[in-house]
């Protein structure tokens, strides 16, 4: 399984990472509540570890997010907060599962597999996006605005479905550079407006009921049901 661990605490990282290691886990850390948060909608994971005191941004925050952009990965936060309303408010928020510190490493390793058992099934809830009448099938690679079949080249495809994984909420140029091409610079190109300019008149050409997309100045581009 892949798994992400976030956590501020270097050692207790490092000793949850190991370990999950050592039992054939591929793990990805993250020491900063807005860096899991990044990682969490960048990349797919089986299992989310997750201390709800994190710097930048608290885990209930991160959680809240994820679920809110249609992340279904299975969430277990690793915490020092044990009353009995942390709990509840942890679970309340989107969390699957709740370990208070100290723990048992062996328990921890349970139930991280107990919870990547779940994933198969909660992923085939989000093979399909939907916003309005646009659906994007993950799977199948296809896209269609009710009756009509959207043409998208590979990169308008990842473009849209990024997009509408974040959908109602700004997305900058450098994360679409980031997310969609891969590029940890600015290519001083034109390629992000391009693209944005053919999936948006891909859109408009399915007539009433397609979703918009929005130049948000200065800003980026946000994707909304009309």
């Amino acid at each position: 399984m892949r798994v992400l661990v976030v956590e501020d605490d270097a050692e207790t990282a490092t000793y949850v990472a190991r370990g999950l290691k050592e039992q054939g886990h591929g793990v990805e850390v993250a020491g900063d509540g807005r860096d899991g948060l990044f990682l969490a909608l960048d990349q797919t994971f089986d299992v989310i570890v997750m201390d709800r005191m994190t710097p930048g941004m608290d885990g209930l925050s991160v959680v809240k997010s994820l679920r809110a952009g249609g992340v279904v990965t299975p969430v277990l936060f690793l915490t020092a907060l044990g009353g009995v309303g942390d709990r509840v408010e942890g679970l309340e928020a989107g969390a699957d599962d709740y370990l208070v510190k100290p723990f048992s490493f062996s328990e921890l390793n349970a139930r991280v597999n107990a919870l990547g058992r779940r994933a198969p099934m909660r992923e085939q809830t989000s093979s399909v996006l939907k916003l309005g009448a646009l659906e994007l099938n993950r799977l199948q690679r296809s896209a269609r605005v009710g009756d009509k079949s959207l043409d998208l080249k590979p990169k308008e495809f990842q473009l849209l479905e990024y997009l509408m994984q974040n959908a109602d909420r700004v997305v900058t140029r450098t994360m679409l550079l980031e997310h969609v091409w891969d590029f940890h610079f600015d290519p001083k190109t034109t390629i992000v407006e391009t693209h944005i300019s053919r999936i948006r008149a891909k859109l408009e050409a399915c007539g009433p009921g397609a979703p918009t997309i929005h130049t948000v100045r200065g800003a980026g581009y946000m994707l909304d049901a009309t």
